[in-house]
C-alpha cells in the first residue's frame, strides 16, 4: 500500500464511521516501533506505522487508523481527545477502534545467554545477561580480577 492508498483510506474511514472529512495528510512512518501510529497536535497530520500492515493485516490497520482519527477528530472540536478522556473513550468504541496494537515481532531480539563470571582472588561468582571488559573491572569484594568461566546457552 502506498502512501496515496493510505490517504484514500483515511478519508474514506473518517467519511463513513465519523461523518466528518480528513482534511489534513496521512501517511507510512518506518521509524514508528512500538506504536501503530501517531497523531500529531500541530499539524494534524496522521502517521501509521507500515510495519502493522505487514504482520497483522488490513483489519488491524483500519483499527489503528480508527483509534488515530478518534484523537484527530476530538481534538479539532476542542474536546477530550487523550486516552484518559471519557470523550476519546466513547468515540472509540463506537467507531470500533483498538485501543491498544498488536506487538510486532522483534527479529532483531536480544540471545538468551547468561554469562558466569567469578573472582580469582575470592571465588565470588556472579552471573549477567551482558558481557563486560574483565580487564577493565575488578571485585568489589577484594579487589581481585574477574574472569568469565562459562557461557550458558
Amino acid at each position: 500500500m502506498t502512501n496515496k492508498e493510505l490517504q484514500e483510506l483515511v478519508e474514506t474511514i473518517s467519511e463513513e464511521y465519523f461523518y466528518k472529512p480528513f482534511k489534513h495528510k496521512a501517511f507510512f512512518n518506518s521509524r514508528l516501533r512500538t506504536s501503530g501510529g501517531r497523531y500529531s497536535l500541530s499539524t494534524h497530520d496522521i502517521e501509521i506505522n507500515p510495519k502493522q500492515m505487514e504482520h497483522f493485516g488490513i483489519e488491524e490497520l483500519t483499527k489503528i487508523i480508527k483509534h488515530e482519527l478518534c484523537h484527530y477528530h476530538l481534538h479539532i472540536e476542542g474536546k477530550g481527545y487523550m486516552h484518559k478522556d471519557a470523550d476519546f473513550k466513547t468515540l472509540l468504541k463506537k467507531v470500533g477502534g483498538s485501543r491498544f496494537c498488536k506487538t510486532i515481532p522483534n527479529p532483531r531480539q536480544r540471545s538468551s545467554k547468561i554469562h558466569v563470571y567469578a573472582c580469582t582472588k575470592c571465588n565470588i561468582s556472579f552471573k549477567r545477561k551482558r558481557r563486560f571488559n574483565t580487564e577493565k573491572y575488578v571485585c568489589g569484594g577484594c579487589k581481585g580480577r574477574i574472569k568469565l568461566v562459562k557461557t550458558i546457552s
